[in-house]
Order: C-alpha cells, then structure tokens, then sequence
C-alpha cells in the first residue's frame, strides 16, 4: 500500500495545531508503514521528519480543485490529508480527509493569516453545512480528533462516508528529571496558552485573576497592541504577563511552575493545551464544555464558562492539603492516554481497512 501524506499545512518556521498534528502523526506513522510525504515548499521540511517528498501546489492555490491531476502521477493507492479541502476532481486514488472541529459555524470568523480570498471563501463555506458535506462525501473515509466531534458529524449527518477518531497528542520539551513529578507548585500563576479571538474568551481569565491579587496570569501567544491594551484596562488589578509568543522551551518552563493551566474557551476542537499541561504535571481548570471533559476526564477542574468567581474558586481549592499533588498526578496518568504512537497505530488501522474495501 503506497501511502501519502499531506503535509501541505505544516507551517514555516514555527508550529500551529494542525502543523503540529501533522508532524507528530507522520512521524509516528512512517515507524509503522512506509510513507511519503507531500509539501508545498521546501521550507516546511525544517519542521518535517527526515522521510521521501514530493513537491506539488500549494493547498491555498488556485490550482487545489484539481491537484488530484499531479498527485495521480506519484501512482498512490491511498492519501491521507489533516484537513478536508484537499482538491479531488479526477483522483484515481483513495482518499481520507480530517475534520478537526466543527467551531467556525459557530463563530465563523477566519485565521487572520489567510490571504483574504481565502478568508471570503472561508466565511462563505461557513454559512451552510452542505459544502461540509459535498467535501467529505467525496473522500472515502473521515478521520476527526475526538469524539466530541465525530458525535457533532453524526448530528449534523456531515457524511455518509465511515468516521473514525485519530486524537491529538502532546509535545512537550524534556523536564529536569523528577521535576514533572513534583506535588506542589513552584509559584503562585495560571498560564493560559492560545489565541484570542473572542470564543477563547480570555476575558473570563483575566477577571478571575484579578480576584486573586497573589496570582499572576502567564498569556503565552502571540497577542496584538490593542488587544494587550484591552486586556490590561478590562481589570486593572490583574498581573498579566504577555509572553508574545513564547519559545516552546519557555512556555514548557512557565506552565511546569505554574499552580495550574487555565482555559475558559466557549468552544474547542480538541484541548491541545490541556494535554500538555497535564503531562508535565501541571493541573487543569477548564471550561465546563464536553470535548474538554472528554479530555480532562476526571483529571482536570471544571467551572461555567462565563463565572470568574467559580475560576477563582478553583484556584482555591489547588491550595487545600493534597489536592494539587493529587491532581498532578492524574493529570499525568490521563495525558498517558494520548501519544502519537498511538494515534499512528489508528491511522493506520484506518488506511488499510479503506484501501481493503477498495480491492
């Protein structure tokens, strides 16, 4: 079975969360399978295991409808894309596409870094479900990230094709040893790691911090002028600190001092965040949503999503005897859970069973 993989949304120089996916699952998945994969400039092999490529149009071009024409020739029996747009007019190969989330129908407003043809298209593929469905019932199979949003796929009747869940995993830089398993925290601090477009609702944060005058608040991504100066005049009294984008090596530090990981997102695909937080040790607070208590589970902290009151109690309750050891460590034990091995071994699983019902 000649597999290849879309590594098209691998980023330059830094990683988002669908570059990270990306990266980690084709690493993962080239131990078990021999694989090749696909990009759009020689740039993202920085970023990209040491494994055979093939150059083709980038995914934002013009030409993607019909980027099925060049990929025919590199003869594959299987493609496997971690976004669910990849052009395929005239494929005369098997093809699994990714639905990350369903969010931007809730809040349909673009990344920013898209050019802003693509942003148009972005809000206008939004305003309905059936593009979603036309897209996805073209491939042969569906893969999603959790099961909260394959149960969305299925509410919403996105495909008639099979779905299965290939989850995100963590990576984190090493830690000292034994630091990770540490049972108190080294200082008095939430780190909330993410951006901040509106349904993150940092605001949450940033007034509970403001009701623990001995906390300081960590915001780790990048961040513009006016939203600093909004952030900074919305509680006068919270300590902010704006990292502005924080190497991956500071932002591993910052979170393993921190008392905890804190997240009011209304809405969320997945958690990346959480699952990072936990395997250093650090416990979650989290917005009371279902996909993060699918993967919290019973590790992380929960308060309604608006309340800064009940984020401040929480905070609270980490300072009682035992507790934030106790949820150090389950937090530990649940990010154990999710690895890229493991995730890999379902990919796979995935590819062959879709390339069977082909033969």
């Amino acid at each position: 079975m000649r597999v290849l993989f879309d590594c098209r949304y691998t980023r330059i120089g830094r990683h988002d969360g669908i570059s990270r996916y990306t990266a980690g699952l084709v690493t993962a998945l080239a131990e078990l399978h021999p694989v090749t994969m696909l990009i759009s400039d020689h740039r993202q092999l920085e970023l990209l295991p040491d494994l055979p490529w093939e150059l083709i149009p980038s995914p934002t071009s013009a030409r993607e409808p019909w980027v099925a024409r060049t990929v025919n020739k590199l003869n594959p029996d299987i493609v496997f894309t971690p976004m669910q747009t990849m052009g395929g007019f005239g494929r005369k190969y098997r093809l699994v596409l990714t639905v990350h989330d369903l969010i931007y129908y809730r809040h349909p407003t673009p990344p920013r870094d898209l050019p802003a043809f693509v942003r148009g298209l972005w809000r206008l593929y939004h305003l309905a479900w059936w593009p979603q469905r036309m897209l996805l019932n073209r491939s042969d199979a569906v893969v999603t990230v959790s099961e909260t949003t394959k149960g969305l796929i299925a509410e919403h009747r996105l495909t008639k094709r099979p779905v299965s869940v290939v989850p995100n995993a963590a990576d984190m830089p090493a830690l000292a040893p034994g630091r990770a398993e540490r049972t108190t925290p080294e200082t008095k601090s939430l780190v909330y790691m993410g951006s901040f477009m509106p349904y993150k609702n940092v605001d949450t944060l940033v007034r509970a911090v403001a009701l623990l005058p001995d906390y300081t608040l960590h915001l780790m991504s990048r961040v513009s002028d006016a939203e600093r100066r909004r952030l900074s005049e919305l509680a006068p009294g919270a300590r902010l600190v704006f990292h502005n984008g924080a190497s991956d090596e500071e932002y591993a530090e910052t979170l393993a001092a921190a008392t905890a990981f804190a997240s009011a997102s209304h809405d969320e695909g997945f958690g990346i965040p959480l699952l990072e937080a936990m395997t250093v040790g650090t416990p979650v607070l989290a917005s009371d949503i279902p996909i993060f208590r699918e993967i919290g589970g019973e590790a992380a902290l929960y308060f309604a999503p608006d309340s800064a009151d009940e984020v401040a109690a929480r905070v609270r309750q980490l300072e009682e005897d035992g507790v934030w050891a106790a949820r150090s460590a389950a937090g530990r034990a649940q990010a154990q859970r999710y690895t890229w091995a493991n995730s890999a071994a379902r990919l796979l699983a995935v590819l062959t069973a879709t390339e069977s019902r082909r033969r």
